[in-house]
């Protein structure tokens, strides 16, 4: 092999380059969780289930979930609702969003 086959890189063939794909379609209604990352107290769980509350009436509790930080600085709380369309869930995501308790909602 000579000095000049080394200084040129060998041709790349049959690359598949992922295209970019539209997001998936949901169908609502719907069961939809919802994690909110925040500051650990009572303060961030009574946010939580107040902005639910207020977007998804009567919302099922007992399939919500608290989950500590390892140093009991922050928690995740898990939230399933019944979602009903685009725009509720970005509304609720804005309402949760603006509030210094919280870190994060996914």
């Amino acid at each position: 092999m000579s000095k000049k086959d080394l200084a040129q890189p060998a041709p790349i063939k049959n690359i598949k380059r992922y295209e970019s794909q539209d997001p998936p379609k949901i169908e609502y209604p719907c069961d939809y969780p919802i994690k909110v990352l925040g500051d650990s107290g009572i303060d961030l769980y009574t946010l939580v289930m107040t902005v639910m509350e207020s977007y998804s009436p009567g919302f099922n509790k007992s399939k919500t979930t608290v989950k500590d930080s390892k140093n009991g600085t922050y928690q995740a709380i898990t939230v399933t609702i019944t979602a009903t369309g685009t725009e509720q869930i970005q509304s609720l995501f804005d309402d949760l969003k603006v509030n210094p308790l919280v870190k994060m909602v996914l």
